[in-house]
């Protein structure tokens, strides 16, 4: 038999698990629950007492009152309808599930894991069906420090604390290699903190290295041996360019693929018979995209971006895309495109 007084105890943890707005509890069905679940035996008065200081003591219960008349033939008013208001509705809870099984570093096993979590933050009665959805399967090494790595970038970023940590590659046996200087130590990196943000399915820390002026961003996947320094951060507005602090949202729409370095304003040409072309365009720039000069065949648009990411976004698109300037970049990516043609030309296929 359970000591009486965890009663309370239990009657908490039972209206987190059966109850919600949708589900509520009566005393009989919380008695019920505590004879099934803890081999307690409580009457009534006894359910009702814990319920109001529960109340009292200020956790998010709520419950409805009716009118009966007592065995004295008086009105009295009887609580009913109990249930508690869990942290999470069901659709924030959903959300942050579909974010889990949407990532593309976290191994199955430890996804499973969490949607497990998430859903016990929830009654019984939440319902997320996640039989016929999956993650990408394990394919790609896994990194057992990442949690361990946000937890010490989230503390060092909420402290204003630098870090230092080894940054990987990967070889050709899926296994993480720290990189190295020329003279084959191991490299130590050693930044200041700033914002965890996801993209692309990963997460990425942007930051800006000790030595320079300018952010860059790392993947927290490839991050390894992440140690907190008791140096204070280099404060942003002192880095070149973020004198008025991050724009977070601006410095995402120019980083679609989160590579470091200065936007440029790149200018492109849009081939409108692709019909899903403005959809990508809007998709990866949002309202960083500026159309101009449209016809019913183009239409030039305007973006400021990172270079580097601007090369591969305008390869991905390129029977679609074409860019304008800067003459830098056409010429890169018209470099690229011949050496592509002669790589294709040259390497006949054997079969």
């Amino acid at each position: 038999m359970q000591p009486k007084k965890m009663i309370i105890v239990y009657i908490l943890d039972i209206l987190r698990r059966y109850s919600d707005e949708e589900h509520r509890l009566e005393q009989k069905d919380i008695i019920r629950y505590l004879e099934q679940d803890y081999e307690m035996l409580v009457d009534r008065k006894s359910v009702k007492r814990n319920l109001m200081d529960l109340v009292d003591s200020g956790y998010d219960i709520e419950y409805s009152e009716r009118t009966r008349i007592n065995n004295r033939g008086m009105e009295e008013m009887i609580p009913g309808g109990w249930y508690i208001n869990h942290d999470f509705t069901d659709g924030e809870l959903k959300l942050l599930i579909e974010s889990v099984l949407f990532s593309k570093h976290i191994p199955t096993k430890q996804c499973q894991r969490l949607i497990r979590k998430i859903k016990d933050l929830s009654s019984s009665h939440f319902c997320f069906p996640t039989d016929n959805i999956t993650t990408f399967p394990d394919t790609g090494p896994e990194n057992k420090e990442l949690f361990y790595t946000m937890e010490i970038l989230n503390e060092a970023i909420s402290t204003n604390k630098q870090v230092s940590f080894y940054y990987n590659d990967y070889d050709m046996n899926y296994q993480l290699q720290p990189r190295k200087r020329e003279t084959g130590e191991l490299r130590i990196y050693r930044i200041n903190p700033y914002q965890i943000v996801a993209a692309n399915g990963r997460f990425y820390l942007i930051c800006n290295y000790d030595k320079y002026d300018w952010l860059s961003d790392y993947r927290l996947d490839r991050i390894t041996g992440i140690k907190l320094q008791e140096t204070s951060a280099k404060p942003i507005k002192s880095l070149h360019g973020f004198e008025n602090g991050l724009d977070l949202s601006r410095y995402m729409a120019e980083h679609i693929y989160m590579f470091s370095g200065d936007s440029v304003r790149v200018k492109f040409l849009a081939d409108l018979h692709d019909r899903s072309i403005v959809g990508e365009i809007i998709d990866w720039f949002g309202r960083n995209a500026v159309f101009l000069n449209t016809t019913a065949d183009t239409a030039e648009v305007s973006v400021r971006v990172n270079e580097g990411a601007m090369f591969y976004w305008a390869m991905q698109y390129g029977c679609s895309v074409t860019v304008l300037e800067p003459e830098s970049l056409r010429n890169k990516i018209a470099i690229a495109v011949c050496r592509m043609q002669t790589s294709y030309l040259t390497q006949r296929s054997t079969v």
